[in-house]
């Protein structure tokens, strides 16, 4: 394909995906006040952590609503909570698109590995914005609560749904963490070696990170965060164990067989004959045998 019909086929994909995530945003906003089971309105679902806070600390407290302070607050909030919920759930149609303008450049064997990734990245990040889900409420509570019974929590609806979303992201693009390693250890950048020295400090690292990434002050939502990573830490370096055990079994059994490679593999040369050939000193040059007979030179 030529320059140009890569634009042409960028245009079409990014077309496609937007379209789809405008149809998203269409079901999201429309899912907000559709019950499609009992009590499951988006609405409520994102309401619902506001709501488990004790009745005293709510205002009104007999209700469980949120405060719009300015006349287009509503729609607004209610559009951008729909464009996330229809983002997350049309995200397979999207990302195809991405996937098929990425694709024809790719080796068999990075395909393969592209649609194990993509798979895994939907499961993680799906896994960690349910982990926040559960997690908000309790960091609710204590956030709340420091004031006392000097204080009511009446709560703006974008600030709400602001810390929401945002709780949300941050634990789903930190469950990505382990595809990360295992990445990066399958192009042979961080070997299980590396990566068993560095654990501690790696450890330390997460905690940090979960310190500084949460939004809120509370210690719930940090070492849920935290404790999660370093879980999933774990399982990725066993991960990196396995794989080079099993490429250092590869290496060792492969002399000069290069018959089940594929073509994307190096075959794996001895470079140790090679040199031993090349230091081995040249043969000098000999001499042709000498005719007896009489020739030119001898007559003269």
């Amino acid at each position: 394909m030529s320059l140009r019909d890569h634009l042409y086929d960028l245009r079409h994909r990014l077309t496609l995906a937007l379209m789809f995530l405008a149809i998203g945003a269409i079901f999201g906003y429309i899912w907000w006040s559709w019950e499609i089971w009992k009590g499951g309105s988006l609405g409520n679902i994102m309401i619902a952590p506001y709501c488990e806070l004790p009745a005293d600390l709510r205002l009104p407290k007999d209700e469980c609503k949120l405060i719009q302070s300015t006349p287009f607050e509503a729609f607004l909030v209610r559009l951008k909570v729909g464009l996330g919920a229809g983002a997350v759930l049309t995200s397979p149609f999207w990302l195809y698109q991405i996937w098929a303008f990425v694709a024809p450049g790719l080796y068999d064997k990075e395909r393969k590995f592209a649609r194990t990734f993509v798979l895994f990245a939907s499961l993680l990040f799906v896994a960690g914005a349910f982990l926040a889900y559960y997690v908000v409420p309790q960091g609710l509570d204590v956030l709340v609560s420091f004031g006392g019974d000097q204080f009511a929590t009446a709560l703006r609806a974008n600030d709400y749904f602001s810390f929401i979303l945002v709780m949300l992201l941050i634990f789903g693009v930190s469950f990505e963490l382990p595809l990360v390693i295992i990445m990066l250890n399958q192009t042979g950048v961080l070997s299980y070696e590396k990566l068993k020295r560095w654990r501690r400090g790696f450890f330390f690292g997460l905690f940090v990170f979960a310190a500084i990434a949460t939004p809120g002050t509370d210690p719930f939502s940090m070492l849920a965060l935290s404790v999660a990573m370093c879980v999933l830490f774990e399982l990725s370096v066993q991960v990196a164990r396995i794989h080079d055990k099993r490429k250092a079994r590869r290496l060792a059994g492969a002399e000069e067989d290069y018959s089940n490679l594929s073509d994307d593999d190096v075959s794996p040369l001895n470079l140790q004959t090679h040199k031993d050939q090349d230091n081995q000193p040249s043969p000098t040059p000999t001499s042709p045998p000498r005719d007896d007979k009489p020739g030119y030179d001898d007559v003269t």
